[in-house]
This record gives C-alpha cells, sequence and structure tokens, in this order.
C-alpha cells in the first residue's frame, strides 16, 4: 500500500491509472471492505479509517470480495511448500469472482500453476506473479516479451540468506553465528530452515520450470540440499582458492523431462555467479536463441518485492484499457 500511494500521482498522469481500496484483510485487522474505498492512514503500520466499512466476522473470502466489488486482488499470504494454501482458494475466488489476481506467493505456481493459467484464460482475468522470484526483476515478463524462445534450461543463486551466511563464514566465523548475524541483520528468519534446508531455492526453482519452460515439475523432483553441513573450514578454503560456495539452483530438458537440482557447489570466484554476495541474486538462462541471457539484481530494497506487484498491477490495468 505504501508504494501504492508513493507512486498514485505518477500512475494517474502517466499511466492514467486511478484506484481506490476496497478490501484490506489481514491477521491484524480482520477482513474489512468497502467498495466506496476505504481511507487507508500513510503510516500503513497502523490501521485504516473504517468507520463505513464492513467487518467480516468470518474469513470467507467470496463475501469479501463482493463487498469490496474487487477488480484486482493483491494476494500475499505467507508460503505453504506443502500445499500452497490459502493463496490458491484466494486466487481462484478472485478469478472466479471477476477480479485479476496478483500475487507474491510462490506456492499457488508450485501447486497450481496450470489450473490457475487456465482458469484466468477462461474469465478474461490475469493471473501474474512477477514478485515470486528475484522480488520484482522482470524475469516471467521478459519472457513475455520473447515470443517463440524455447528455454532450455537455466542456472543461479536464488536464495538471499544463505548467500549471507556464506559470506559471514568465508570471514571464519561458524555456521551458527552466521545464521545468528543473518536473522540479526532482519535477512533471516526466526526459523530459517526453509531457506539453509534448500527449499526457498527449490520452491523459486519449480516456479520457474513451471511457468518458462512449460513442464509440471514437483518439488520432490527436484533434487534439494542445504548448506547445512558446510563447515567454516571448507567454506573459507573456497574463497581462499578461488572457488567460494554458493547455493545453486539449476534447470535443463533431458528429452522430454526438465531435471532440477538445488546444491552447494563451488564456483569459480570470478564468475559472475561467483560475484554474487549479501542479498544479491543471479540467473542464467540458456535457449534455443539465444546461448545466454543472465540478470543480476544487486542488494534490492525494501521496495522491491512491493514493486514487481505494482509492475503487475500496471500490466493488469492496460490490459483492461479499451
Amino acid at each position: 500500500m505504501q508504494l501504492l500511494a508513493e507512486r498514485e500521482q505518477e500512475l494517474r498522469e502517466r499511466y492514467g491509472i486511478s484506484f481506490r481500496i476496497t478490501g484490506i484483510a489481514s491477521r491484524r485487522l480482520g477482513w474489512i471492505a468497502d467498495a466506496n474505498g476505504l481511507k487507508v492512514e500513510k503510516d500503513v503500520g497502523r490501521p485504516p479509517s473504517a468507520a463505513s466499512s464492513q467487518h467480516h466476522e468470518n474469513s470467507d473470502v467470496r463475501s469479501w470480495l463482493a463487498s469490496a466489488r474487487a477488480d484486482v486482488l493483491f494476494e500475499a499470504t505467507s508460503l505453504n511448500i506443502e500445499t500452497g494454501q490459502p493463496a490458491i482458494d484466494h486466487i481462484r475466488a478472485a478469478l472466479e469472482h471477476g477480479a485479476h489476481a496478483i500475487t507474491a506467493n510462490k506456492g499457488p505456481i508450485v501447486h497450481a500453476y496450470r489450473q490457475l493459467r487456465d482458469l484466468a484464460a477462461a474469465r478474461g482475468k490475469r493471473f501474474l506473479f512477477e514478485s515470486t522470484v528475484m522480488d520484482g526483476v522482470p524475469i516471467f515478463s521478459l519472457f513475455d516479451q520473447l515470443p517463440a524462445i524455447h528455454l532450455q534450461g537455466f542456472h543461479g543463486i536464488l536464495n538471499s540468506t544463505t548467500n549471507v551466511i556464506l559470506s559471514e563464514m568465508e570471514q571464519g566465523l561458524s555456521f551458527d553465528e552466521a545464521l545468528k548475524k543473518a536473522q540479526a541483520l532482519g535477512v533471516a528468519e526466526t526459523d530459517a530452515s526453509h531457506d539453509i534446508d534448500g527449499w526457498d531455492a527449490a520452491v523459486k526453482t519449480a516456479a520457474l520450470v513451471n511457468v518458462l519452460m512449460d513442464y509440471p515439475i514437483r518439488l520432490n523432483e527436484i533434487a534439494r540440499e542445504g548448506i547445512r553441513e558446510l563447515t567454516t573450514g571448507a567454506v573459507r578454503n573456497g574463497r581462499r582458492d578461488g572457488w567460494p560456495f554458493k547455493l545453486v539452483c539449476r534447470a535443463k530438458r533431458v528429452g522430454d523431462r526438465v531435471e532440477a537440482s538445488v546444491a552447494p557447489e563451488k564456483v569459480l570466484g570470478t564468475s559472475p555467479m561467483g560475484k554474487i554476495s549479501g542479498t544479491s541474486s543471479y540467473i542464467y538462462f540458456e535457449t534455443d536463441i539465444f546461448p545466454g541471457l543472465s540478470i543480476t539484481e544487486e542488494n534490492p530494497g525494501l521496495h522491491a518485492t512491493a514493486y514487481g506487484m505494482l509492475a503487475d498491477f500496471i500490466r493488469v490495468t492496460r490490459d483492461d484499457s479499451p
């Protein structure tokens, strides 16, 4: 909401987009809707003024959407690796209601991409998710601009928490000390197992394979190894020898299948992957036309993920333009 507010004048003057927020749902605020528009405070940390809004006693997303008369849903619930819920149900409800659906949640892309894509097409709406991989960097929309390109494979570094931990281990910290420092910096969650055990990177890999390679890969088909077993000595020696450890995601077409993996690897220190550190990310695509296309995201700021959702909002609004 903060980025929307900051860009409101630009959206109106440059893109001809005006909007009002008609519904907010969160654990703290509950389910609030007012089709005439909610008065959201500039400080988004405070509850919105909702004197005229409708408070729903239950978490009924369909009645909430109807009360809000939503044209676009921004879905930003937490990732559920096992099922992708409740994000899948939220997105399905939005599309069936007749709204575009924009999400920053990777779960629906991994567990229900085809169903949601086909439902969106049947309803004449868009299902967009640019913020799910590398924040707001245009990964998915890039390939929208490359018609008739066939992606053969990719590799990259897609998890920033492990980058930070490995960088600190290169400086001599133990794994536990490096993890605590990453948590103190706000980079790692209190429970960082999804990052350090490779789950976050595997989910992002699956999302890219499902969408860009059009292959319905499951998470259990991705060979996965995290960084938990790496020692400070091995990590320091790797950097000293010019071959630092990185948690690398890979996918490649093999016949009519796609094979994918996530694992710590030694990479050449002078290579693009070897230079990735901190919260930066990197991906390299191999296509049938261009042998290599790469994107590097350098230490993204706080608004990076929100920007991806904003960019998707502009795309769906343009789709609705006469």
